[in-house]
Order: C-alpha cells, then structure tokens, then sequence
C-alpha cells in the first residue's frame, strides 16, 4: 500500500473510495497474505443488517502480523514491556520471539482443550501474555474475548455466560499504580456462576496466594514448557469471528460486538498506517488497555501488521510520579504517542514540574482517543509535550467501528482544536436530523451516521443479531447510526458533540446509565434510580445519580457509600457514581417515563432553562431536586 503523503492525494483517494469502494478495498487487501483469494469484495445490506467483506478468501491474521515479517524482520523489536514499578526489569520481545510465543501458547490452548470456534475469556494485567494470549486464539481460530481488568466478578461472569467461553486465561494478581489486585480471585468468585468453563490457565505475575482447583485450573508456566513452538495456522474465511467485545448499551445488558478476520485487518492496518503516519524504525506508544478496543486495534493487531516496534505499559500515568509518561517516551525514544484526553488532563491538573526534566524530542506525532479532547487539553499537549511541532490526530471511532473512522492524517491534514476533522477514505459520514433527513452543506449539526459500510464494520451482537439491527440500523433505515452527535463547520470539519443515547462516556470508558442504574438499584433501601452524565474536569463526563431511598432513617453519607460498593461489585470501581443526590421522587411524564433531559441539566448546573415541566405528573419534585442538587 502506498501511503497517503499529501492533502491532495487525500483528497484524490477519498474520492476513488467513495466513487468505487469494491476496487479501493480490494487494492488495500492485495498486499496481505491469504492462503485463498477472496471471492467477491463486498455484499451488504443495512436494513438485516448484513455485511460481508471478500467473503470466500482464506488467511490467518497472525500470519500477517508475524509470519510474514519474519524474513526482514525476525530480530526488529516488536514490543518493549514497560513494567509497572519502573526499578523491574523491562522486556523486549522481537519479532520472532512473539512468534515462538505466540505458537507455543496457541499449542497450550490445543492441549486444554481450545479448537476453532471456542470462546476463549482473557482476563489479565497489560503484561506480554496479554498480547500472545490474543494472536495464540487467533492462531488456532478460537474467539477471545478480552474482559478489562478492572470489572467486577459479576460483570465478568456475565461476559463469560453469554458467549460461552470454554477457558478462561489470567493472572494470580495485577499491579496498578502503588496496589497488588487480586485478578484470580475475582475469577473464581465469577467461576461459582460459569458451570461452562472447562479450563483456567493462569499467570504467575504478583506472586499472590491463590485458591487453586484441581483438575480446571492449570499454570501458565508449565504449560508452556510442555508446548513446542511449531502451529500452522488455521485457515480461516474473512467472515470468521476474530473477537467479542462487550460495550455497554441503553439496557443494562452488555452487548458483545463481534469483528471478523478479514475486513478488520485490512482496515485497521489501513487506518493506522495513514493516521499515525508510521515509518519504517520508529517507536510507537498507545497508552491504552487491551480489555479495550483501543489495545486490541492499535496495541496489538494494527501495529503488528504494519510490522511496527510499540512500547506496551502495565502501569498508570502517575505512579510513582507525573512524570512517568514522559521518562518512558524519553527511555524509549519514542515517536508517535496516542493517549486519552482524561489522562491528558490529568497530568495537566499536576503542573509543569513533572514534564519540564524530560526532552520529549523524539516526538514526532500525538494521539488523542476515547473521547472528544476538550481545546484547553489539546492546547496544553500541544505546547507542552509536543512543543508546537507535533500533529495532534484527535481521533473518532467506537469499539463496533473497529478502527479509526474521522481523523486527521499525522501532518497532513490541517487541524483545529477538538475537531476530528475529515473522515478516513472508505468512510462516508452523514448528518441528519431526528427524523432521518439528511442535513445538507456545512456550518450544522446533527446526528452522525455512515451510509456506506468500511471493512471493519461491527458484524453483528453475539447471540442476539436482532439486538444488532435495532441498536445500530433500525433507528434511521439505511444508515449506520453512531448514537453521537455532531457539528460539521464551516470547512466541513467535524467535532463531535457526545451522546444522544443513553450512554456515558466516563474516562474514555463507554458505560450505559441502565446498567448503572440496575446495579444500584440492587440496594436494599433504593426503590428506583436515574443516571445521567455531567461535565467534569478531568473524567470527561462525571456519573450523577439520583436515588430514592426507602429507609428515612437512613443517614445520608452512609447509603452513599454502600450504593458506591455495591456499583463496584457489580460493574467495577470505572462505575461508581461520583454524586449521589437523594430525592424522594423524579421527572416523569404521566406515562411514567423519566425525563432525563432535565436531571442532566440540574446535574450540569443550568436549572434556568429547564423547558415546560407543567405536563409532568408532579411538577414539585423538579423544584426540591433543584434545592438538593450537589455542586
């Protein structure tokens, strides 16, 4: 592939993708290695929703992120582990290292019992066999399901029941920051509920006391010893699954998105090389956790085939200090840096002093991703880290997207702060209005949708294709709908304006205010619950929630605190509500639907513009709410 290196040629490939999308793709996949050629590019039709990319070709994705590097790149850096605890020893892992890895590991799965088609949970630390345990699935064309390691035992065990997983793969413990997690035990306890799982490999990484079953639980270590490095790898047709990931949606059940072999390498690989720019030798920095579809996209899949050198971090941004992202870029002479906005604005509540004894010169290119960067973030990077001649690629795409959709192109693209600016070629965005009309020129807003399928399109929910269709495809017939608002200026630059559903987006994190709100509910003393988002400083978005409790002797701080535990418990402390404001009754219409649009604004602190609440079946509880919302 040759690699956009102008606007105007930009400008020349978008219009070739959008004027004959089947030979544009198809060019794009040319370079890969399949075992059989595709039969044809594309079918698809978004009213079932079905979507089909070079259905009938055969490949292995692991073949294109190892094997075939192997020849000119076998001694080239594939990952620098970066620890936790900066005083423990780094590890470097070279292309064909990751290989032996991979193969040996994809041995171990075979030997427990894993073959093409299974589902395999990995619920793991950002450590190497984190990375090894995905490609090992991909190898034998058994499906991960990678589940971040901060959710609770009930979320996982959740994740696990619904796409009936066969093994699971984790550690004893994890290091975040200052604190030893303890991961398997938070397995086991979601392993009480999962009569389904057969086999547990686990990872020695905390030295951490476990309880240990014999006969499912088996060691990481030992097994691999009895592996040897030699698997071929499957054959598998483009439409296989490759992964679940399980997002959060306007019900309080998890959806399990599913991506497929073919369509997402070619397109995530597309999307990496052309945003970031990559160049032969240069080191590579995604910030993110692979539990994400961040990690799986562009820590592991992408920049693998692309053949790149990437620095994988276990730790967190300030442990032992705020300065620790900047000593890694500088110890690894790093050159594109791709990190989230709530991080960004994190370091920038700590001050300079901890950025000012790095060089940060090996910079070349910054990333911003997981949600809108605010302009006062994005000036701060861009001053102090990039020092004015870094590009940001302030990037826009969602876990069912499967890779970057909008984006500007690492100086190319001219940028504006908190704009994605223009879409990837293959990627046709469309702003309409509520009732599906398409919103024509420029300077308007909107609703985003995408008419035309990219290859790397979410192919359905698991289990549920139904829930698939209506979440994505029912709303506005024949459009991808993003569930995200949008302006596009003047320039035809867009910028993303948030949520128009019922999802949060929490540091980056998507978590839908029904799953929330179910989790507190399950306190014995709330009868009912609302969630909305708020603006806040660092996370983004803040979790309000408003709760009616049923115990008046219920002192207040102390029903705060139990609600914040028993959230943890079911989802995980990303979910614990930041204010607990308790009401006795809330919004509703006579019909006994909540008005939401009103406990944001209460919640956002613009109580003086609340619209017509006469029509409400008690106009009095907007009043009290108002005199009892928290600052």
């Amino acid at each position: 592939m040759a690699r956009i290196t102008s606007f105007e040629e930009y400008q020349k490939e978008y219009k070739k993708s959008v004027d004959n999308p089947e030979a544009f793709w198809a060019e794009q996949a040319e370079q890969f290695t399949w075992q059989k050629k595709w039969d044809t590019v594309l079918k698809w039709n978004f009213a079932e929703p079905t979507i089909e990319w070079f259905a009938g070709g055969k490949l292995n994705i692991t073949e294109n992120c190892l094997d075939r590097h192997l020849p000119e790149k076998a001694n080239q850096v594939a990952y620098y582990w970066e620890p936790n605890n900066p005083t423990e020893k780094a590890v470097t892992l070279t292309y064909q290292q990751l290989h032996q890895q991979v193969c040996r590991f994809a041995n171990v799965l075979k030997n427990n019992g894993a073959k093409k088609g299974d589902r395999v949970c990995i619920y793991m630390p950002m450590v190497p066999e984190l990375a090894i345990a995905l490609l090992a699935c991909a190898r034998i064309g058994a499906v991960h399901s990678v589940v971040f390691g901060g959710f609770s035992a009930s979320a996982l065990s959740g994740r696990i029941q619904d796409c009936d997983c066969k093994l699971v793969v984790t550690s004893d413990g994890a290091y975040r920051g200052a604190k030893t997690i303890p991961i398997k035990a938070v397995v086991d306890e979601a392993l009480e509920i999962c009569p389904g799982v057969e086999k547990v490999i686990v990872l020695n990484r905390t030295n951490t006391e476990i309880k240990w079953v014999e006969g499912r639980d088996v060691r990481w270590e030992e097994e691999v010893q009895k592996a040897n490095a030699d698997c071929p790898a499957e054959p598998m047709d483009a439409e296989d699954m490759l992964f679940i990931l399980y997002t959060s949606g306007s019900t309080g059940k998890p959806k399990g998105v599913v991506h497929t072999c073919g369509g997402y390498m070619v397109y995530t690989h597309y999307s990496f090389e052309n945003v970031f720019q990559y160049n032969e030798g240069g080191v590579y920095w995604c910030t993110a956790d692979i539990g994400w579809v961040t990690g799986h996209s562009y820590i592991v899949y992408a920049p693998l085939l692309a053949g790149a050198t990437s620095v994988m971090f276990e730790g967190v941004p300030a442990y032992p200090d705020a300065g620790r992202f900047w000593q890694v870029i500088d110890k690894y002479k790093v050159n594109i840096f791709y990190t989230a906005p709530t991080a960004i604005r994190a370091l920038e509540a700590m001050g300079l002093d901890y950025v000012k004894p790095y060089k940060l010169d090996s910079l070349r290119v910054l990333g911003s991703v997981g949600e809108p960067i605010n302009e006062e973030a994005w000036n701060w990077y861009n001053e102090n880290i990039g020092k004015g001649k870094c590009p940001i690629v302030d990037t826009w795409w969602q876990t069912e997207t499967g890779g970057i959709l909008i984006s500007p192109l690492a100086g190319i693209t001219k940028t504006k702060p908190s704009f994605a600016t223009l879409p990837l070629p293959g990627v046709q965005p469309i702003l309409v209005d509520e009732k599906g009309n398409e919103i024509m020129g420029n300077g308007v807003e909107g609703n985003l949708c995408i008419k035309f399928p990219w290859p790397s399109i979410i192919r359905t929910t698991y289990g549920d294709h139904e829930r698939c269709r209506q979440t994505y495809f029912a709303t506005y017939l024949g459009l991808y709908f993003t569930g995200d608002g949008c302006k596009r200026d003047e320039d035809g630059y867009y910028r993303i304006t948030g949520r128009v559903d019922d999802v949060l987006n929490v540091s980056g994190h998507r978590l839908g205010t029904a799953e929330v709100e179910s989790a507190i509910n399950m306190h014995v003393d709330i009868v009912e619950s609302a969630v909305v988002g708020y603006p806040h400083d660092i996370k983004g978005q803040g979790i309000y929630a408003y709760v009616i409790c049923t115990n008046k002797n219920k002192d207040a701080e102390t029903l705060r605190k139990e609600i914040m535990a028993e959230v943890a418990k079911a989802i995980g402390p990303i979910a614990k509500p930041d204010k607990i404001q308790i009401v006795t009754g809330l919004p509703k219409t006579r019909s006994g639907k909540i008005i939401r649009r009103i406990l944001r604004k209460v919640a956002e602190g613009e109580t003086n513009n609340l619209g017509d609440i006469s029509t409400l079946l008690d106009p009095l509880v907007v009043k009290e709410i108002i005199a009892g919302a928290i600052k």
